[in-house]
This record gives structure tokens, C-alpha cells and sequence, in this order.
């Protein structure tokens, strides 16, 4: 698809300004969001329209403006073709999925992670998943394993209004139980020791909740997803980085663990990377 839109656009924009187009663009249900440069801002509209030819699908073009920011990890965007909206529904893994994605954090690039953990749970099963979004981990395990119940919690108010939209459209209810406000007061208060496996998937604080996943864990033992980023130059391992900030603090904790499991989720910038760790937690 990429060479696609790089052939179509070499027929409008001179072979040196196609250097400064992204390759990467999203879609998220008929809605394509794109990156510009400074330089390729002024041909927006055409790569736009090179977008919405190879997508027959694709009915709006958003133009990301600023990288995700604040607690509840939104982007700023500018509708720059096609009709003009930003709600949405997405379809992945056999699952419906509502979203606002100027309101709400969504990434279509973790599909392979979402069904990937989903794979790795065990029948009956309780989950807590530390930072829900609009639920498409928390959905998306409950429509392909035997899990118990799944509690999502999310700080974003939007966010807790469409996981619940999204539990309604994939007939999650009583498996899914939605919860709004912070993780760490949540688990504190509601969700002690009762969780057999933990989803920390947001980068940005994951380190600093891994005292409160291992709280939620039933009888200090369990599994634990933890998802980070890390910076690595040419010869070093982001995977092996992440591991030993990790390691350190749970070794400050008095905790008995193993890391059987880490990989390269996605890379988001120049030698900046997105990690997962699959962390047991041993009695």
C-alpha cells in the first residue's frame, strides 16, 4: 500500500519533495489519519487523494498535527479531505470497535499484541486491564478466549462511554466490567489480589504502576504485560534495556519473577522503540 501511495504521488509532487511525505499513515475505520512535514503540508490535499484511491474505504483524511499528548494520550487533528468527522468504527480481530479518535486513544498498529495476548490466556481467568481505552484489548479477549471477567479501567470519561458502546456491540456483557478513574487508586480500593494476569499497556506510566499491578495480582503471583518505551542505538538491544530497568525494580520489591518473554512491538520514531514484557510472578 505504501509503494501504491509513493507511485500515485510521483505523478503530482517532484521526486525531492516526495522525500519529505511519511511513509506511515493510519486507518482507523474509514478514517485515514496522516503526519506532515513542513515541507509536505502544502501538498496535504493531494496525499489525501492518493490515500482515498488506494482505500476505496477510506472516507475522511485526518492530518495529525502535534505527537499524543496529555493524561489521556489524544492527538490534534485537521480534517483535511473527504467527509468531516472523527468518530468512527473499526473492525479487527473478528470485533467491532466505536471510537472518537480525536477524543480517544486508538492505534490500529498493536492488532498482532491485542490477539496475541488473547491467545496466551487460560480458561477462567480474571484480568485487570490497568489502561482500558476504549476496550480493544479487553474485547478482544473476551471474544477469543474463556476469561472470567475482564476489568477495564481507563481515566478518560470519553473513553469509559465507548468501551461501554463496544462491550454492547460484541455482546460482552457480565465479562467485561468497565471502571473509571485512576489505576492505582481503583486497584487500592476494588481490585486487591483478584487478578490472574495484568495488562499495563500505556508506555508512558507503566513503570511507575508496577507496584499496583503486582497488587492486583491474586495471591502475589500471576502474569504481567507491561509495555514501555525505549531508545537504542544501532548496536544495542531496546528489548535487553527494558529488561534490566524491569529486573532492578522488582528485585527492589522482594519480588521472585522470570521474564521468559519481550519483543519490539513497533518502532515510533528514530531509534525509539515500543516493548512488551511478558513478566510471571512467582509465589
Amino acid at each position: 500500500m505504501k509503494k501504491r501511495l509513493k507511485k500515485t504521488l510521483s505523478e503530482f509532487l517532484p521526486p525531492k519533495e516526495l522525500n519529505y511525505v511519511y511513509n506511515s499513515y493510519d486507518i482507523v475505520g474509514d478514517i485515514a489519519i496522516i503526519r506532515l512535514t513542513e515541507f509536505s503540508r502544502k501538498y496535504s490535499k493531494t496525499i489525501a487523494d492518493a490515500i482515498m484511491d488506494v482505500h476505496k474505504n477510506v472516507k475522511t483524511v485526518l492530518a495529525q498535527t502535534g505527537p499524543v499528548h496529555g493524561d489521556f494520550r489524544l492527538r490534534k487533528l485537521e480534517h483535511v479531505a473527504g467527509e468531516n468527522k472523527t468518530i468512527t468504527v473499526h473492525k479487527e480481530s473478528g470485533c467491532l470497535f466505536s471510537v472518537d479518535v480525536e477524543r480517544c486513544y486508538f492505534s490500529p498498529r498493536l492488532f498482532y499484541e491485542r490477539m496475541r495476548i488473547a491467545k496466551h490466556v487460560d480458561s477462567g481467568e480474571i484480568i485487570v486491564n490497568m489502561f482500558a481505552g476504549v476496550g480493544c484489548f479487553s474485547v478482544i479477549i473476551a471474544k477469543h478466549s474463556k476469561a472470567k471477567k475482564i476489568y477495564s479501567i481507563d481515566v478518560n470519561p470519553v473513553a469509559i462511554q465507548y468501551m461501554q458502546e463496544n462491550i454492547r456491540l460484541n455482546r460482552g456483557y457480565g465479562k467485561l466490567i468497565t471502571m473509571e478513574g485512576d489505576a492505582k487508586e481503583i486497584i487500592e480500593k476494588k481490585l486487591w489480589r483478584i487478578a490472574n494476569r495484568v495488562l499495563m499497556p500505556l508506555p508512558e506510566k507503566a513503570f511507575e504502576y508496577l507496584p499496583h499491578a503486582l497488587l492486583a495480582l491474586r495471591n502475589g503471583g500471576g502474569w504481567i504485560h507491561y509495555y514501555d518505551f525505549e531508545h537504542a542505538g544501532k548496536n544495542e538491544s531496546p528489548i535487553k534495556e527494558v529488561k534490566l530497568k524491569v529486573a532492578e525494580k522488582l528485585e527492589s520489591l522482594g519480588v521472585n519473577f522470570e521474564i521468559p518473554f519481550g519483543r519490539v512491538v513497533r518502532t515510533t520514531g528514530p531509534n525509539w522503540h515500543q516493548i512488551v514484557l511478558d513478566i510471571i510472578i512467582k509465589r
